[in-house]
C-alpha cells in the first residue's frame, strides 16, 4: 500500500511539474505575441509586460531544471561510465550526485536568504507584487533539487552496499 501511495504521489508530482512548464511557457508565448501586436499595431502594451517575461523565464529555467532532475537528465560527461562497472560505477555515481545535492543544498540556502532579504527590504515588481513572491521559485525549486538528488545519493548506496552478481 505505501508503495502505490509513493507511486501515485510521484506521478502527481510529475504531471503538475509538466503542467507547470506547459503554462509557463504557454503565458510567455500569449503575452510576447501579445505585446508585439499592441506595440506594433495598436502602439500601446502592457507597463509590466517585459518585466513579467524576464520573471516568467526565471520560473521556466528553475521548473525545466526541476523536471530534468526527476530523471537525473541533467548536463552531463558521461565518460567513464563506458570504462567502469559495478561498485565503482556506483561510487562514482555516490560522488556525482553527493556533490550536486551539496552545491544545490548551498544554492538553496543563498537563495532563500537573497528572497528573505528582499521580503525585509519590501522589494517590489511589476508595479507593486511583492518581490520575494515571484523570487520564491529559487529556494523551492533547488530545494527540490536538492531533495531529488539527495534520494539519488541513497539510491547509488544501496546499489553500493548491495552484493554484486556471481559471473
Amino acid at each position: 500500500m505505501p508503495a502505490a501511495f509513493l507511486e501515485r504521489l510521484e506521478r502527481f508530482g510529475r504531471v503538475a511539474e509538466d503542467a507547470l512548464l506547459v503554462l509557463i511557457l504557454s503565458s510567455m508565448i500569449l503575452l510576447a505575441a501579445g505585446q508585439i501586436f499592441l506595440r506594433n499595431v495598436l502602439e500601446i502594451g502592457f507597463i509590466w509586460g517585459d518585466e513579467a517575461l524576464r520573471l516568467m523565464v526565471l520560473w521556466l529555467a528553475v521548473a525545466g531544471a526541476v523536471a530534468a532532475s526527476r530523471t537525473d537528465k541533467h548536463i552531463n560527461i558521461d565518460v567513464l561510465d563506458r570504462f567502469l562497472y559495478g561498485r565503482v560505477k556506483s561510487l562514482k555515481d555516490v560522488l556525482i550526485h553527493g556533490f550536486t545535492a551539496s552545491i544545490c543544498g548551498i544554492v538553496t540556502w543563498h537563495s532563500l536568504q537573497f528572497v528573505r532579504t528582499s521580503h525585509e527590504y519590501g522589494d517590489v515588481l511589476l508595479g507593486g507584487v511583492p518581490a520575494w513572491l515571484p523570487q520564491a521559485i529559487l529556494p523551492l525549486g533547488f530545494g527540490l533539487i536538492t531533495y531529488r538528488y539527495a534520494l539519488f545519493v541513497i539510491r547509488d548506496l544501496r546499489r553500493l552496499w548491495r552484493p554484486e552478481p556471481a559471473a
